[in-house]
């Protein structure tokens, strides 16, 4: 009898259990729990560094940043230091001096590195990043990895990356995403926003707005978007994905992420009419991304293995690329026996 009596206690239980369960689940469905708050933006205080070795050169390396011209540029008083191309600085790109939000901080930026990087299809370092900029951005050469100058980029990127765990996402990070266009780009268009938009700083030649003289090496107050002094075809900001969300999280000056000033066919339009004019050229860019299917969709110079036109790289619409791609990438691995294609 008490044998019983206990299986029954044990019955009742689970039967219990389970209906508690399903009120808890019934209870979680009603109410979801509240996502996790979105970090706040951070930035390190510089000023706060004292004025020894280790702050010195972390300040070095922000001035570099900033005035890239007066010390690397074509006008700087050493010839053996002209290392950059052109005289727009590494700010023109990352806003603020690498802080801005959505404007390509560098905040974060040290715990991604060394990583694998398809441009080169090898794992780079963060001084081989540099280098990218160094020679594709400001159409330049090379810094020497043990120069002061690289030192002090790396010294000032780490920095910015304080109390940033390695591998932790960075919200704000890289220059935000809107949605794409279902039909090409339209330069034409885009002639007419930057008319209305952008001419007022960057004047209606597109060749920026110097604050003194050429030879002063005071650099652009508003940089130039095309012609011989600004980034080369190579450059990350010449593919038209990369140049439409930084416009459209950016661009006119003051505008930010959370509140653009353009609409999204407006920042399409714009990055396109600046694509379509002519820039520096890089010599060998047919020995980027020596992996043919992980060349992004949007990039601006072949050779490609999807069979579509530069035109349509260049311009969009960019998903018809990807279902190519995805097609090619799947038919090659079905043709090896389920592994993956050999790099």
């Amino acid at each position: 009898m008490k044998r019983r009596l206990a299986i029954a206690c044990v019955i009742l239980s689970a039967a219990l259990f389970a209906q508690l369960g399903r009120a808890s689940d019934h209870l979680s469905a009603l109410n979801p729990p509240s996502p996790a708050p979105a970090e706040a933006w951070r930035v390190p205080d510089i000023d706060a560094l004292p004025d020894d070795r280790w702050g010195k050169m972390v300040r070095f390396g922000r001035e570099l940043t900033v005035a890239t011209y007066a010390h690397l540029g074509p006008e700087a008083p050493d010839p053996a230091k002209r290392f950059a191309g052109n005289n727009l600085s590494c700010q023109s790109c990352h806003l603020q001096a690498g802080t801005k939000q959505f404007g390509l901080p560098f905040v974060g930026v040290l715990g991604d590195f060394p990583q694998y990087r398809s441009r080169e299809g090898d794992v780079a370092t963060l001084e081989d990043r540099v280098n990218g900029c160094m020679t594709r951005s400001l159409n330049g050469r090379a810094l020497p990895v043990d120069s002061a100058e690289m030192k002090a980029f790396v010294a000032y990127i780490k920095f910015l990356s304080t109390g940033r765990p390695i591998g932790a996402k960075t919200s704000g990070r890289g220059v935000g995403r809107m949605p794409e266009l279902a039909r090409p780009a339209d330069p034409s268009a885009g002639a007419t926003v930057f008319a209305q938009s952008c001419a007022a700083c960057h004047g209606d030649d597109g060749q920026g707005k110097r604050p003194g003289a050429i030879g002063d090496r005071k650099g652009y107050e508003f940089p130039p978007l095309w012609g011989p002094d600004s980034f080369n075809n190579g450059a990350g900001m010449a593919r038209l994905i990369s140049a439409a969300n930084f416009i459209h999280s950016n661009m006119p000056n003051g505008t930010t992420f959370d509140q653009p000033t353009l609409s999204i066919e407006e920042a399409w339009d714009v990055a396109a009419y600046l694509e379509s004019m002519k820039r520096p050229q890089k010599a060998d860019l047919d020995q980027d991304f020596p992996i043919r299917t992980e060349k992004p969709v949007d990039a601006p110079y072949g050779p490609y293995i999807d069979g579509l036109s530069e035109s349509q790289h260049r311009f969009g619409p960019f998903q018809p690329i990807r279902d190519r791609l995805n097609a090619i990438k799947n038919a090659s691995t079905t043709s090896d026996n389920g592994k993956q294609p050999a790099r």
